[in-house]
């Protein structure tokens, strides 16, 4: 049996940590679950948003680099980010965004679930879908990933990805592209492989990585040699401190990640103060002072 359930998380970036706090702290009203730096460059913020605990298919994260050039989320990437929100709270997000002096478009994913289409300060895609399944409580709160879409230089290729080692299942096809779900058959990993999508281009704006869910270790590990026996691009086991993964680069261009569900983010900080201080592994602690002095500082909308 596969052990990969869904998503864990997704990564992008942004161009100003502070207007990007502003908005999914703010607008979105995500709760930022953890202050802390980007371990390959630990003079960088990485700032996760989500549930109360930034739970495992919650947590939307970004690298914060000023100076970085706009990029132009096309194919080769992942795309428009979704989140899950009860059906009947999406007239209130359209006013509530409107509000905010965001741009928004109604629409309808393939499944034909409705939607509102926006972008963030960056121009990062992102929608809101309306869903009715059971567990969705009402009220107008984000509840999680609803899915993405993605596109690739080798769809083909991707959807080999996705069904045989990802554990995904197609469910259908439409003049856009094909939808695939996550082994648990929630209404939460709906991912929809785009045809037809103009080359992209990184930078702010776009994601970085999308990361799949394994409940522990063992699991993880496994999926490390299920992923070096297709002798894809591999890091081999990473211990992200919160989670511990593996990333590859699949033949269609992006950057996938595998995850364990645990420890979580309460392993340095109680829950109810969760990303109020900046948190550091213990390899990044001796240099605290430095880091501080060249991050900017962050206030809570």
């Amino acid at each position: 049996m596969n052990p990969v359930n869904g998503l864990h998380h997704i990564t992008a970036v942004a161009a100003d940590p502070q207007r990007n706090l502003d908005f999914y702290a703010g607008v979105l009203g995500l709760r930022l679950v953890k202050k802390t730096v980007n371990q390959d460059d630990p003079f960088t913020y990485h700032l996760y948003y989500g549930d109360a605990l930034g739970r495992p298919g919650t947590a939307m994260t970004f690298f914060p680099f000023p100076g970085v050039p706009a990029g132009q989320p096309g194919r080769g990437q992942p795309l428009e980010t979704r989140f899950a929100v009860p059906v009947a709270a999406l007239d209130d997000w359209r006013a509530r965004l409107a509000s905010a002096g965001v741009a928004v478009e109604q629409a309808s994913a393939a499944t034909g679930a409705p939607m509102v289409r926006f972008r963030d300060p960056d121009g990062l895609p992102l929608a809101l879908m309306g869903q009715s399944e059971a567990g969705i409580e009402p009220g107008m709160a984000i509840r999680g990933f609803a899915g993405m879409t993605l596109s690739s230089h080798r769809p083909e290729a991707t959807a080999r990805v996705l069904t045989e080692l990802l554990g995904y299942t197609e469910a259908q096809a439409d003049d856009e592209g094909r939808v695939f779900h996550s082994a648990d058959g929630g209404p939460g990993d709906q991912l929809h492989l785009l045809h037809d999508v103009a080359p992209g281009q990184p930078g702010y704006g776009t994601v970085h990585h999308v990361a799949f869910r394994v409940p522990d270790r063992p699991a993880l590990l496994e999926m490390v040699e299920r992923v070096q026996a297709t002798r894809m691009p591999c890091s081999g086991e990473v211990d992200r401190f919160y989670f511990r993964s593996v990333y590859f680069r699949e033949p269609g261009g992006m950057l996938f990640e595998i995850a364990t569900d645990d420890p979580g983010f309460t392993v340095d900080e109680p829950a109810e103060s969760l990303g109020e201080a900046l948190k550091l592994t213990e390899a990044h602690e001796s240099m605290r002072e430095a880091i501080e002095l060249q991050l900017p500082p962050l206030s809570s909308p």
